[in-house]
């Protein structure tokens, strides 16, 4: 599967301007996807430099460059610092993370990633997992169900949904995507259908891979992991992505807490690169609108 119809890379420029590549330098990028940042990043390591890749998704594998400076790692990202012990890597140069869902989600309708077509209502990103997002809307309480699509879809009156999802599955199972889309039609507004079925997937999607905790626990351990001026470069695609990412680049904690010495002074263990997010151009938008909502945040880890 080449990376023209698996992930266009977003801000690919950006990205690796903003990784600041020492050729000899080892670094890591946490979501391999189509390979794309992967092999520029590979174009700009000398024969001594070394970047592993990490991707849980199977289907990732396959893009894999076949290079003596790389490495592949079947992994979610949350395990980085142990994947990279196991390799005898303790500390690196530069970590790149690239949160967005890959084009390839969404294309291969069987995974059940979009709400454009019909499929089983799967939506995992480690195919090897064992619970789907059916399992998520069939089982979960009503109150389970109106949290996730309050947090992770930031939608409003989600009681109402999860009355509609819960009536419906007592008549019968909810298995496939358009099930789904038919469960909630009765509290769905017909002028915002899109964007309304956008955020309830995304919440089902963030809830069943776990997405929020993996971000914390792979932020946190890119403190342990990067060398003095070493860089984290992050972009994600939605508000709670990027407020946990703002808050860690800012403070060295998700939640944002700035910690001060006995003097009252603010510590931080990061530079920051970019006060403000980098966001793509109107050129890149228009060639990739997929684009449109990512926000690039870079850190730079101090001594």
């Amino acid at each position: 599967m080449s990376i023209e119809t698996y992930h266009i890379p977003v801000m690919l420029e950006e990205c690796i301007t903003a990784l600041n590549i020492k050729p000899d330098g080892v670094y890591v990028d946490l979501t391999m996807g189509g390979g794309g940042h992967t092999r520029e990043i590979l174009k700009h390591l000398g024969p001594k430099g070394h970047l592993y890749s990490l991707d849980q998704d199977p289907d990732a594998e396959a893009n894999a460059p076949k290079d003596e400076r790389h490495t592949f790692v079947a992994s979610n990202f949350r395990f980085v610092r142990g994947a990279l012990r196991l390799r005898g890597v303790e500390r690196v140069d530069g970590i790149l993370a690239d949160l967005g869902v890959s084009s390839h989600h969404f294309d291969a309708k069987h995974r059940g990633f979009s709400f454009r077509g019909e499929a089983l209502l799967d939506m995992r990103m480690n195919t090897r997992a064992g619970r789907t997002a059916a399992d998520i809307v069939n089982t979960y309480s009503n109150e389970a169900l109106s949290k996730i699509f309050a947090e992770y879809g930031e939608l409003d009156t989600t009681w109402k949904i999860a009355n509609c999802i819960e009536r419906f599955r007592n008549e019968r199972a909810i298995t496939t995507t358009a099930d789904l889309v038919e469960a909630v039609k009765p509290c769905t507004p017909p002028k915002d259908e899109s964007k309304f079925l956008t955020k309830l997937f995304q919440a089902l999607r963030i809830e069943l891979n776990g997405e929020i905790e993996a971000l914390k626990m792979a932020m946190e351990q890119s403190l342990k992991l990067l060398n003095p001026e070493g860089r984290l470069v992050v972009m994600s695609y939605h508000s709670l992505e990027d407020r946990i990412v703002k808050n860690f680049m800012r403070s060295g904690n998700s939640e944002g807490i700035v910690e001060k010495d006995f003097f009252g002074r603010a510590t931080t263990p990061f530079k920051l690169i970019t006060r403000k997010a980098i966001v793509p151009s109107d050129e890149e938008i228009n060639l990739n609108p997929r684009s449109r909502s990512a926000k690039l945040r870079v850190a730079e880890r101090m001594e």
